[in-house]
């Protein structure tokens, strides 16, 4: 796709892309600074953790919009992972924070290469909308010193909070002031005109506003020095232990940042009915953190918010990244005294107004209406992450999706199937009033793949749909449509059944028996025990079988 959209680009592709990349760097500057607070950084290491990853995903990613570079819940999850391995040591940390983003593209890398794509999907809709909620409550718990000037300590949700009210006391009402008016500037723009660049027009008309009334004077804190040039390129210098103990880190950052990846691309490049290759997006994201970490960045993802801002202004190819690259790197090289008067308090507000764009209400009420254990699993999935942090609480969350997966599969739907007059085929007796199973005929679907899981509840309930038959059960035919994977626990069930069956004096046959269960059965040898004059490619083909072989019913 990448280097399609260079091949076959369009000169009239060129004024939008143009404008989308001035736009967006305008939203990023100020955006991927106060995130590199987040993560525990200086403002300056947003910059740096941009510059490399834009240039390669332009080169690299499936998708023609989307915006790459430090995003706010990895950034969080980064914060979470070294601040305790760094032992206040500021150069250790931020050494840690490169190596990290290193091996999150590592991890990355490795998994596009044995072509991982499908992990994408492991969160689900519930789990993911409480877990971008909790973290948007963390995101918000960890800026409320910047926005009130008072000192917060603690890395946990409950000891920050603990910290900020016994401060109460210090609270420096300017900070406040100027923190309240620029995110009601941020929610205003973003309300009413939401195609201007809303953080880059905030910060600036705040630190004018700081600069004309000395307001630094009453304890408002700016940015500060930026040091000159570009970020020196290499690996940092950290031992064996260090690395080892970021590996589990990087592993929930890659997860969550593919996810954001594939989830942003995907729900972009669907409007233009483009393809997103999960591998190839994991194969890119991995090198963009590898080139992070190098530049002395931190782990980076993708940008719903600039990716969307980029689109409505007219984004058509990855040309718009690298106009916004340009625009980043000018600014670094001659506007440095610029961004050292950004105030602090200000991009504190911008990481709450972010947090806030993830917490998805109307999604909790659609997860409400749908299903109660659906929207209990979103909260059960917020409060985890309160509870255990960004980084524990994003393995927690996968850790529920599958529990939750293995829920549905150990005990799925099943269905006894009946004839329906005036309608073609055997169907669910529960569904239609009017079916009626053939006598003598009992035939039982079970709407799962067959496992170790699954296995013994497969079998009990076989088992009682024969027992509540109310006539006499000759034939037990099992459509095993959606049977076609299987484990050896499962074909041990399935040979049990068989056998108790047998010894009741009912006949056991199997139909639409795919290819590879057939392979599966004779491998298990299961097809001698049931015999190849059982095993049937269709329902009408086994019944037909019935009715010959009892032409009574």
């Amino acid at each position: 796709m990448t280097i399609a959209q260079y091949r076959d680009y369009e000169r009239s592709w060129l004024r939008g892309d143009v404008l989308a990349g001035l736009t967006v760097a305008a939203y990023l500057i100020p955006q991927v600074m106060a995130y590199a607070t987040v993560a525990g950084l200086p403002p300056v290491t947003g910059l740096w953790a941009a510059l490399v990853p834009m240039a390669v995903y332009a080169v690299l990613g499936s998708s023609r919009q989307l915006s790459v570079g430090p995003e706010s819940t990895t950034a969080l999850i980064t914060a979470t992972a070294l601040a305790p391995l760094a032992h206040g040591d500021p150069v250790r940390y931020a050494a840690l924070a490169a190596v990290l983003a290193v091996l999150v593209g590592a991890v990355c890398l490795l998994a596009g290469v044995v072509r991982l794509g499908f992990l994408a999907e492991l969160l689900s809709q519930p789990v993911l909308v409480g877990y971008l909620t909790g973290v948007a409550v963390l995101m918000i718990a960890g800026q409320l010193g910047k926005l009130t000037g008072t000192p917060v300590d603690g890395q946990e949700f409950t000891g920050q909070l603990r910290s900020f009210v016994s401060g109460l006391d210090g609270v420096q009402w300017p900070t406040v002031a100027l923190s309240v008016g620029a995110l009601a500037l941020l929610l205003g723009l973003a309300r009413f005109i939401p195609r201007w660049p809303g953080p880059l027009i905030t910060i600036l008309v705040t630190t004018v506003v700081v600069a004309v009334f000395a307001l630094q004077d009453d304890g408002i804190r700016l940015v500060g020095p930026i040091p000159s040039g570009l970020p020196p390129l290499g690996f940092p210098g950290v031992g064996p232990a260090d690395v080892v103990g970021l590996v589990i880190p990087a592993v929930g950052i890659a997860l969550v940042a593919f996810s954001d990846n594939v989830l942003t691309a995907r729900s972009f490049s669907a409007r233009r009915s483009e393809r997103i290759d999960a591998n190839a997006e994991l194969r890119a994201l991995g090198a963009c953190n590898v080139g992070a970490g190098l530049s002395h960045g931190f782990p980076v993802s993708s940008s719903a918010s600039r990716t969307a801002l980029g689109e409505s202004v007219g984004s058509r190819t990855q040309v718009y990244s690298l106009v916004a690259l340009a625009v980043v790197l000018l600014v670094m090289i001659a506007g440095r005294g610029v961004l050292a008067l950004f105030p602090t308090a200000v991009l504190g507000a911008l990481v709450v107004y972010a947090a806030l764009r993830l917490i998805d209400i109307a999604q909790f009420r659609r997860l409400r209406r749908f299903r109660l254990s659906e929207w209990l699993l979103a909260v059960t999935t917020t409060v985890a992450v309160l509870a255990f942090g960004a980084l524990y609480g994003v393995l927690a969350a996968i850790a529920v999706s599958v529990l939750e997966l293995l829920r549905r599969v150990a005990r799925p739907h099943d269905a006894i199937l009946g004839f329906v007059p005036g309608l073609a085929g055997m169907h669910d007796i529960d569904d239609y009033p009017t079916a009626s199973p053939l006598a003598g005929l009992l035939v039982y679907r079970y709407d799962a793949p067959l496992f170790f899981a699954n296995a013994e509840n497969f079998r009990q309930r076989a088992l009682a749909a024969v027992d509540d038959s109310a006539d006499p059960v000759r034939w037990f035919l099992l459509n095993a449509e959606a049977n076609v994977e299987v484990d050896l626990t499962a074909l041990d069930a399935l040979g049990q059944l068989r056998t108790e069956l047998q010894s009741r004096g009912i006949e056991f046959a199997m139909a639409r028996v795919k290819r590879e269960l057939h392979d599966d059965l004779v491998a298990a040898g299961l097809i001698d025990a049931i015999g190849e004059d059982r095993i049937f490619p269709t329902l009408p083909t086994a019944v037909e079988a019935f009715r010959r072989a009892h032409p009574g019913g």
